[in-house]
């Protein structure tokens, strides 16, 4: 959408959600970042983003409170300052103090960006780490084509890149909401806050698709059906007499079945998963239930019709008369009821990190970061870049046995696995 002359930006349906469900402890905050072949200049990183930023308006803005929602006020001045990288990433975001929207980091040869969720979904933010990576080598002399993603600096910005797609597919006859009951919550010893624990694997992308092949499941498939193993085998130790549905959160980019140019969000979820009430499954069982679930329900007529149920409660009139404080409360209500409950953890697998030709020799691989949840359970995030596939666990408990057991049974799928952590022990 084109920038309003008031200098204001309506939330979009997700963007509502992520900032009325914002807590001093927590904020839908996630990070990508690219590991480049050299360490990393701090001030041609800073010029990279000063060029870049006037590209991506949507990004320049503060949150603000309004009597009946949040809004985005547009600050065409602000452009981040590049920092040193911190040991805790995703540090939550408070909208009373002078925190932004979006970070910069550098550490060694790593940059990377971390941005509230309410600012753009997972694809939104890779174009901007992209065209910031692009302009950082072309800052030393490489030359980068605006290809593959990578937009030009000297560009205006495309209206469509920052309208509110939702809307414009809010047109199913049906309406549809996600109900479920609740499933099993792998938790376990609080860190002190605010401390997140990273565990990463990176493994080999062709070991993974022959894994992956020998089940006739796709990549995201087969590591999501590893991680409902995984937490079939931590909720069967704990000793429950009735045990509850192991279920995954996965979030859908919409933009291959509702074309849109937009940066900010367009997402969708999905929730395979396995009930253990029903008996023992093998993982060659797994992967079918997961594969299926996902081939039957992920369509353009069923999330069309997810899509008008979000909108139109977005559009109701007695919601729009609910003052921001109440309508805070209920979301983040129907956020803890609908949005956590029925789920056993987040898995999200943005795809390929695909770019010119001129910016692999210069970049090793790409990794992505899931912040705190809501309730302070682990999350799982994949990303591809070359013969690189990256998988993260972020969260905020003092165990690691989840981790462990997802990397093992990678380890007996015949995937070599190459660890790192932030963890200090």
């Amino acid at each position: 959408m084109a920038k309003p002359a008031q200098g204001w930006y309506r939330l979009d349906n997700a963007g509502m959600v992520y900032s009325a469900i914002q807590r001093d402890d927590y904020s839908a905050v996630y990070r990508f970042s690219v590991v480049m072949d050299a360490p990393v200049d701090p001030q041609r990183l800073q010029k990279a983003a000063d060029r870049v930023m006037p590209r991506f308006p949507g990004l320049q803005v503060r949150l603000r409170r309004g009597v009946f929602w949040y809004y985005f006020d547009a600050d065409p001045s602000f452009l981040p300052q590049v920092e040193p990288d911190i040991a805790n990433p995703c540090q939550p975001i408070r909208f009373s103090s002078r925190d932004r929207l979006l970070r910069i980091f550098y550490y060694e040869s790593r940059i990377s960006i971390e941005l509230f969720h309410a600012l753009a979904d997972g694809a939104g933010a890779l174009v901007f780490l992209k065209t910031l990576t692009a302009e950082y080598l072309r800052q030393t002399g490489v030359e980068v084509p605006c290809t593959d993603g990578v937009l030009d600096p000297a560009q205006p910005p495309d209206p469509e890149e920052w309208e509110d797609a939702y809307p414009r597919y809010a047109t199913s006859r049906a309406r549809r909401s996600l109900k479920a009951g609740p499933a099993y919550n792998y938790t376990g010893t609080p860190e002190p806050f605010y401390t997140l624990n990273v565990i990463m694997g990176l493994t080999p992308v062709e070991k993974v698709r022959a894994a992956a092949k020998r089940y006739g499941v796709s990549i995201t498939e087969f590591l999501a059906a590893g991680l409902i193993q995984a937490l079939i085998v931590r909720q069967r130790s704990e000793g429950r007499r009735k045990e509850r549905p192991v279920a995954l959160v996965i979030p859908i980019n919409l933009r291959p079945w509702f074309p849109s140019k937009t940066l900010r969000n367009f997402i969708l979820t999905t929730r395979p998963f396995i009930d253990p009430e029903l008996g023992d499954y093998t993982f060659e069982e797994i992967a079918a239930q997961v594969h299926h679930y996902m081939r039957l329900h992920i369509n353009r007529q069923e999330m069309q019709a997810y899509i008008t149920q979000n909108v139109s409660l977005q559009r109701s009139p007695l919601l729009r008369l609910i003052p921001r404080p109440l309508k805070n409360w209920g979301m983040a209500t129907g956020f803890r009821m609908l949005g956590e409950r029925p789920y056993s953890a987040t898995f999200t697998n943005p795809g390929v990190f695909q770019i010119p030709a001129a910016m692999q020799e210069h970049i090793l691989r790409t990794e992505m970061i899931l912040g705190q949840s809501y309730s302070g359970r682990t999350n799982c995030a994949a990303i591809s870049m070359g013969d690189t596939l990256a998988i993260s666990f972020s969260g905020t408990m003092k165990e690691a046995n989840l981790e462990r057991d997802f990397f093992r049974w990678l380890v007996k799928e015949g995937v070599p696995v190459k660890i790192f952590s932030n963890r200090k022990d």
